[in-house]
């Protein structure tokens, strides 16, 4: 657990990143893969949190709003496209 975090904002991530791995496929994913190396549960959701982080900040800094679309075409390879 981060404990140099505002612990509002720890808990709001935390919810949203349990939220997320049950109606997000990429999150449920990613989620079963952090699980399926070792990493306890608490860790495997601070890795999806820290995944959305990466998303949110992106969308700060482009001015956009949040498209699934275009997370749904950066997760297929390019290869099999």
């Amino acid at each position: 657990m981060r404990h140099s975090c505002n612990p509002r904002l720890r808990n709001a991530i935390y919810h949203w990143s349990r939220v997320s791995t049950q109606g997000d496929p990429r999150s449920a994913e990613h989620y079963a893969e952090l699980r399926a190396k070792g990493h306890s549960h608490g860790r495997a959701l601070r890795g999806v949190g820290d995944r959305w982080l990466a998303v949110l900040m992106a969308m700060l800094k482009s001015g956009t709003e949040y498209d699934p679309a275009l997370r749904q075409k950066a997760a297929v390879p390019e290869s099999s496209v």
